[in-house]
């Protein structure tokens, strides 16, 4: 018994050491040559991404993308025939916002990953967000979680399979007060109740008549390069939209810029400004716009799925692609979206609404609440996969992805759903454990780094 007992603590430890190195190997390719942070960078980034597993989660696609793109999953679309997809789908993507005409919807509002690959991706991983969320917030029994899961995709099946019989078209989907129940609709009458003056007294002064950025440790002073950079870069941005829209040139008019720190977990490390513009001239500049100016990197999807040319070729400007992206995948999309290239690096423009509002986990506590929740989540990434194809104006695929879903799902919605809730439940555990291996392998990358600077500070210090 007691060489049994060896062997499986052999068997477990060399598991766990194998699992680690990947887990580090990835992480180092990704953060360290990829998106080439900074040690000082990495260590914000892995700060917050060890705050939980769900954290971690958000952090890590590269992860996930690394392991599932690697496997053999049944369901996948025809590689020929691809969706357009979110590309880091999860709980906390979705909130409530002010769309283009000016109505509180709650959807997706985030498209920095966005492209070519099979729709299983976006349903997948939005699945695992789920069980970590529903983990985190600790008030559902295991069987209970999975039955939401099975609520989200079932919901999304039936969505798609409505748009593929051409009963409903993805355009009318509207997620609004009068069309949610439950907690949904509880944020969207809070978000509906918000003043737009409300956001912009909050982060800016007005002194002498003049408004300005308020700073704080989230709003900070750009350099005079940094304020070089968005000034010189402007004119492409608003060239375009000037045309576009029908705005003289000094509604753009820029009244301050500012650096925008502490946002998201993934896109830590990348650039991101906020830009006071003009907008009105009345109300002592409380109609003022903020632009928020955001990097934007390579999709991480595109690393595990095959290449494609034709993306490439459309999509140079990655920038281009994120908007493209939301206004596929939107139907109302902010018209303000736009791309620009600072320096040589990618950026797109979109207003950074005073009508945002996330959903929070501690709002959710009855099993109700979340299937109510995860219902209406699953019909937004049906409606989304639907749109962004030839049911758009000058869309992005020539054909339907709804057709193409469907013939990938087949007719037993069941099945589909047992599989897809049952990989992502080993995958949510699998992601508890690789969170136990990050918090020690990040704290000991982290303290090897400040060994290694105070290094080379002393030996500065000596010479």
């Amino acid at each position: 018994m007691k060489l049994e007992a060896d062997i499986t603590e052999q068997v477990k430890h060399t598991q766990r050491k194998l699992r680690g190195l990947t887990l580090s190997r990835v992480l180092e390719e990704f953060d360290g040559q990829i998106m080439g942070l900074s040690d000082e960078k990495r260590m914000l980034k892995y700060a917050k991404m060890r705050g939980s597993a769900y954290l971690f989660f958000r952090g890590s696609a590269y992860l996930f993308y690394f392991d599932v793109g690697n496997e053999w999953l049944p369901y996948h679309t025809d590689p020929e025939r691809p969706t357009w997809i979110q590309g880091d789908l999860h709980f906390e993507n979705f909130g409530a916002f002010r769309s283009e005409k000016g109505r509180i919807v709650f959807d997706v509002n985030d498209f920095d990953e966005g492209c070519m690959g099979s729709y299983l991706y976006d349903v997948l991983r939005m699945s695992v967000s789920l069980f970590l969320a529903m983990s985190e917030n600790g008030l559902l029994p295991p069987e209970e979680q999975t039955d939401i899961v099975n609520a989200y995709l079932t919901a999304y099946v039936e969505q798609i399979r409505k748009y593929a019989e051409r009963k409903e078209d993805p355009a009318d989907l509207v997620f609004d007060e009068h069309s949610t129940k439950g907690p949904v609709r509880k944020l969207l009458r809070k978000t509906e109740k918000l003043a737009a003056s409300h956001f912009i007294e909050k982060i800016t002064l007005l002194e002498e008549g003049k408004r300005t950025f308020r700073w704080s440790e989230e709003i900070q002073k750009p350099t005079d390069e940094e304020r070089e950079l968005i000034v010189d870069g402007w004119n492409e941005y608003m060239s375009d939209l000037g045309s576009r829209l029908g705005l003289a040139a000094n509604y753009f008019q820029i009244k301050d810029i500012a650096v925008k720190h502490g946002s998201g977990t993934a896109s830590i490390g990348l650039d991101r400004f906020y830009v006071l513009m003009e907008g009105g001239a009345e109300n002592q500049g409380l109609d003022d716009i903020i632009i928020e100016i955001k990097e934007v990197r390579a999709p991480v999807p595109v690393y595990f799925m095959p290449y494609s040319e034709a993306f490439w070729e459309q999509f140079a400007h990655q920038g281009k692609r994120v908007i493209t992206t939301q206004q596929a995948m939107h139907h109302e999309a902010d018209p303000f979206l736009g791309y620009l290239t600072l320096n040589g690096r990618h950026f797109y423009a979109r207003e950074r609404s005073p009508y945002k509002k996330k959903l929070k986990l501690a709002k959710l506590v009855e099993p109700k609440d979340w299937a109510r929740t995860a219902e209406c989540m699953g019909q937004i990434t049906a409606k989304m996969h639907a749109r962004a194809d030839a049911d758009v104006d000058n869309g992005i695929l020539s054909y339907h992805s709804e057709d193409e879903i469907v013939r990938a799902i087949g007719k037993d919605t069941g099945a589909f759903c047992e599989y897809v809730a049952n990989r992502a439940l080993s995958y949510s555990e699998q992601v508890i454990e690789d969170y136990q291996l990050f918090q020690e392998w990040s704290e000991d990358w982290e303290a090897k780094r400040r060994r290694s600077a105070a290094r080379r500070k002393q030996s500065v210090t000596k010479s």
